[in-house]
């Protein structure tokens, strides 16, 4: 009998992790991004083994309505500024409790604490390969901008 693999398992069982440094730059770029408006728990999760509608889901929380719409502009200008690239699509940017970009080859959620959890897209996708992205300390913000002075 031939070993089989799961999606996101190796030969072992063992989850798979994702590496920042081997995603595409465009989803480097949107966790830059996510970080620079001190977006909390960014998750990606790698879907390109599934064939399924897009590669990667970058997850993220902000904590009020201005934040997720902060972290989804911040998105949005640095992958247009970097890489010229635009959302296909985009859902929510106006409510303070979801938010959604779509790039095609993946796809950006911000959430408030609440609607993560209630959709807890980690658990529908718990299978795949996924990085989990320490939240930066505050101090690693005030440093940014003391050095931009």
């Amino acid at each position: 009998m031939k070993d089989q693999v799961t999606p996101g398992r190796d030969l072992a069982g063992e989850r798979q992790q994702v590496k920042l440094e081997t995603l595409p730059k465009a989803v480097r770029l949107a966790v830059e991004a996510a970080q620079n408006k001190k977006a909390s728990a960014i998750t990606v999760l790698d879907l390109s083994s599934l064939g399924t509608f897009t590669e990667f889901f970058v997850i993220c929380t902000g904590f009020s309505t201005p934040q997720v719409q902060a972290i989804c502009t911040e998105v949005e200008e640095l992958l247009y500024k970097e890489l010229k690239r635009e959302p296909e699509h985009r859902e929510g940017q106006r409510s303070s409790e979801w938010a959604l970009l779509d790039f095609g080859g993946f796809i950006v959620h911000v959430f408030s604490e609440q609607a993560r959890r209630f959709y807890d897209l980690e658990r529908l996708w718990r299978t795949v390969p996924k990085l989990e992205i320490p939240d930066l300390p505050d101090s690693a913000f005030s440093n940014t901008r003391s050095e931009a002075s």
